[in-house]
């Protein structure tokens, strides 16, 4: 809000001298249409980062679940014992690409996340697979 706040009025000080003239009205809806812009671009941008990601080990199996910004889920399993975990350096959509390979299928997990993150993930990753 204090955005918004401040870019209202760097924009209204240029429109000082109009002030009592017809011009005014003339520019007033553009600098109104550019607040609300900015408002919808900064709501979306804050709606489109909301992902979530839920890995379940159980003993036997893995199962991820991805819930999208639209709501829309998207699921994965597959026998622990059999998943493989992949970090893709160089190959991938972003640097240091993390995915779990398993029943046929390839899926990415953490791509929302930092590079240092992504590679955090994996090491731990690793670490709760070696373990099946």
């Amino acid at each position: 809000m204090r955005f918004l706040g401040t870019l209202a009025a760097l924009i209204t000080i240029p429109m000082i001298p109009l002030l009592g003239s017809a011009a005014l009205w003339g520019v007033l809806p553009f600098v109104t249409a550019t607040l609300f812009a900015v408002k919808w671009a900064l709501d979306r941008s804050r709606r489109d980062r909301h992902v979530l990601e839920v890995l379940t080990l159980d003993p036997s199996e893995a199962h991820l679940e991805r819930i999208n910004p639209t709501g829309k889920r998207q699921n994965w399993s597959c026998n622990r014992y059999w998943t493989e975990v992949e970090l893709h350096t160089d190959d991938g959509p972003v640097p240091n690409y993390v995915t779990l390979r398993g029943s046929g299928r390839e899926v990415e997990i953490g791509a929302f996340l930092s590079e240092d993150e992504r590679k955090a993930l994996y090491d731990e990753l690793q670490a709760a697979f070696s373990k099946a």
